[in-house]
């Protein structure tokens, strides 16, 4: 519906009525929920500008990998050795690197140390007690290293902190030098059901059989940054990784019939695949929808007999922060090749699985990372791998080019919807990770939600585009209510350091996805907020982001100040709670007379300064000319009104006239007859400002809507009222009706059957007349006066 305009017959200047609405708002509620952010953010500098964009000194270190691994299936050890060539860009001096051992997380005696309060439990088990003793017996898991030497294998001095592993460099590694040293190791591979983690192995006593995920798996280098220094905090199982961009070159030394899957481009698979496998392979390289390379029968076939021979496996991968893989004779595997439209990357869409999954894994896993490889490449950038897959491994967890997820099948190959949109969500997710953070490679161990919490944002998307009636969990506002409902003392902001968040679901993924689908969908708009986000990726990928360059890319790229935004939903806890307290309505009063603009005024007594401070002494004793002694065209009415010139009688009372409204015709009056003005009144009871979205529903049956933007809330944060005119009865006022705000009490969000008039406005036609000019104290001269005087 159109809305009519006209005048209101108002009868002071604008800065008086700023001056009223100002008053009827007081600034006692004014907080800081609008200022800007930029005594929190760190202060930009050559590395990382106020655009949010790397700097012209931006900088970052690499290290290249040569690894062999051994895969010693009967006493489930794994053996390694690594070549690292460590290449140091940054401006600094190093003389000692830093390594993480993410596997001693599992060690009983080399772990984080890092514990929680505990209580007594009402039952325990044996496992319980023995994992009390003090102090604690070794359990054998963790890193045993065996050498650590230079590249001419001389001995280096280390020392190992928990989880971390520190190299002493027998001399200074200056900028533009590199460096290459060898680590020998070996560990026992945990039992991931019985441990949990994200690496280890899974036993399938029907068959006797194992699937080995080893993630986590070799010491990787620290991340050395201009924002941090070493990245070496203690990996306690929750905090992911900091990692380095660097070239890999991995060989697998593995059971004849085990297959095996990786980060990277395998580059023997003629030598490693039976002959029918290996032409599987070529014909999966051009197939448009997946077809099996190992299949279901094989791999049922490789379950019931273990081969006794060895094969090598070699991968490449290049320009990754990590590598992980997987092996074991379980194995299904399904290939289809998938074009990028951005960059018309060639990529192959893979899924390896046993035969628990094969129900869900073989319809749905590679159409799914394909789906999300393309999806992701839409809104971030363009996939640059040539790999990209899927391992059933009943867990999720993600790295380069390969993921661990779940979706199993019950016994009779029948599965429930919950099963299988978990697993298309979950395969979504950790596809997604590619592009957050193995691309665009913030630092997990210190910002969960730089990774999960965007990636999180981008799988809702992406869910979205597989099905719109997908029953996404996280990225919808109304569905993180629930956690925004909680007591503040329960809540921590998403600018919280990993091991510390208490709600780590809701706090790293939930909240910050909604965030974003919230600043997409009402605070910018899809165009404007796509385009920013995609400026985000593009400048940060390969790069090690920050949360400011982030915040400020979205508000350069954008043109809009969102500084309140991430103050709110990122920095602080609460929740947002809008209510509709009254509506009040108003009809036109025509029979009003139009009477003319009047203000009442006498000559002020002159201005001058109440107290003679030292510098108008000084100035004085120093016999200065002041200008408007000097020039005779500054000196004003009131100039010569002070030193006597001028006579004027102070307590004459002058009155100023403007004839700047008159009645409205006939015609007029039957146009506007209907017409009606709302106030509505609101308050913010949550405290978080957001856009006040109105529906509002007329006795005719029609609706219209009506959005605010949340700086609505600058001048007062804690109240505001809207007018409206329609001409036509409102019967209702809806808020937020499409549940886009997150509010967590709708029953406030309500107003209906809208009451009678109880006032009335007058309306005039306003027509030209001498200006109101000189209506404020001292500012009409009596001698000049503009308009008529009586």
């Amino acid at each position: 519906m159109k809305l009519k305009s006209f005048i209101l017959g108002v009868t002071a200047c604008a800065s008086t009525v700023y001056a009223q609405n100002h008053q009827n708002n007081p600034g006692s509620n004014h907080g800081n929920k609008f200022e800007q952010l930029g005594t929190i953010l760190p202060t930009p500098n050559i590395y990382r500008t106020a655009s949010g964009a790397p700097g012209q000194g931006y900088w970052q270190n690499r290290a290249d990998y040569d690894i062999t691994a051994y895969l010693d299936e009967d006493s489930r050890k794994l053996k390694g050795s690594e070549t690292v060539t460590y290449y140091n860009n940054s401006p600094d001096q190093l003389d000692y690197l830093w390594l993480q051992l993410d596997e001693n997380e599992h060690s009983s005696i080399n772990n984080s140390g890092y514990s929680t309060s505990s209580k007594l439990p009402k039952q325990v088990n044996s496992e319980n007690l023995k994992s009390s003793e003090l102090p604690a017996a070794d359990n054998g898991l963790g890193v045993n290293l065996e050498k650590v030497t230079d590249a001419e294998g001389n001995p280096l001095k280390y020392v190992v902190n928990k989880t971390m592993m520190r190299i002493d460099l027998p001399k200074v590694l200056k900028k533009g030098e590199k460096y290459t040293f060898k680590i020998d190791w070996n560990y026992n591979i945990s039992d991931r059901m019985k441990y949990g983690g994200r690496g280890g192995y899974e036993h399938f006593p029907e068959d006797g059989n194992d699937v080995f995920t080893i993630t986590q798996w070799f010491p990787r280098m620290c991340v050395y940054s201009d924002f941090q220094g070493w990245q070496n905090h203690q990996f306690t199982g929750r905090g992911e990784f900091a990692l380095v961009f660097g070239n890999y070159k991995v060989s697998m030394n593995v059971p004849a019939d085990h297959i095996v899957a990786a980060t990277g481009e395998g580059k023997n698979y003629k030598d490693v695949l039976t002959s029918a496998q290996f032409e599987r392979w070529q014909q999966a390289q051009n197939a448009s929808e997946p077809m099996e390379v190992v299949t279901l029968e094989e791999a049922k076939k490789a379950e019931k007999s273990k081969s006794k021979g060895r094969k090598i496996w070699h991968f490449e991968a290049t320009d990754v922060r990590d590598f992980a893989w997987t092996s074991s004779r379980k194995f299904v595997w399904d290939a289809m090749r998938v074009t990028i439209p951005e960059n018309n990357n060639q990529v192959m869409a893979m899924s390896l699985y046993p035969k628990e999954a094969y129900g869900l894994y073989r319809k749905f896993s590679t159409k799914a990372v394909a789906h999300t490889i393309k999806t992701y490449s839409e809104f971030t950038i363009p996939y640059p791998y040539p790999v990209a897959q899927s391992i059933e491994a009943s867990n999720g967890m993600e790295y380069p080019m390969i993921c661990f997820n779940f979706g199993r099948t019950e016994k009779d190959g029948t599965y429930s919807e919950g099963t299988k949109n978990g697993m298309i969500g979950v395969i979504i997710h950790e596809v997604g990770h590619n592009f957050f953070p193995m691309i665009i490679n913030s630092d997990e161990r210190q910002w969960s939600w730089m990774d999960e919490g965007l990636n999180t944002f981008v799988e809702y998307l992406t869910e979205e585009k597989w099905d719109n009636k997908f029953p996404s969990r996280r990225g919808p506002a109304h569905t993180i209510v629930d956690y925004m409902k909680l007591p503040k003392d329960e809540l921590e902001p998403i600018m919280t350091n990993s091991e510390n968040i208490i709600r780590f679901g809701p706090n790293a993924y939930s909240k910050p996805a909604t965030a974003l689908n919230i600043l997409r969908e009402t605070v910018m708009g899809r165009e404007l907020f796509d385009k920013a986000f995609k400026t985000y990726s593009k400048r940060w990928a390969f790069r090690h982001p920050e949360p400011a360059d982030l915040f400020r890319t979205m508000e350069d790229a954008s043109g809009e100040d969102l500084d309140w935004f991430w103050r709110g939903w990122f920095y602080g806890v609460d929740p947002v709670d809008i209510s509709i307290d009254k509506v009040t309505v108003a009809t036109p009063d025509f029979d009003a007379p139009a009477k003319p603009f009047e203000r009442k005024y006498t000559v002020d007594e002159p201005e001058v300064n109440a107290f003679e401070d030292i510098s108008k002494i000084r100035n004085r004793a120093e016999k200065i000319q002041f200008e408007v002694d000097k020039d005779k065209s500054l000196q004003d009415f009131y100039y010569r009104y002070a030193r006597g010139q001028e006579k004027v009688d102070t307590k004459k009372e002058y009155t100023f006239t403007a004839d700047v409204f008159e009645n409205v015709s006939a015609a007029d009056k039957a146009k506007l007859q209907n017409m009606k003005a709302y106030q509505i009144d609101f308050t913010n009871k949550g405290g978080l400002v957001m856009p006040i979205i109105l529906e509002f529903t007329f006795e005719d049956g029609s609706k219209l809507r009506d959005k605010r933007a949340a700086q609505v809330w600058r001048h007062n944060e804690k109240n505001v009222s809207l007018t409206y005119f329609f001409d036509k009865k409102l019967k209702s006022v809806q808020l937020d009706p499409m549940k886009e705000t997150a509010d967590i009490d709708t029953t406030n969000n309500f107003w209906g059957e809208v009451p009678a008039p109880t006032s009335k406005f007058q309306v005039f036609k306003q027509k030209q007349g001498p200006s109101a000019r000189g209506a404020g104290r001292g500012t009409l001269n009596p001698m000049q006066a503009a308009g008529k005087k009586k």
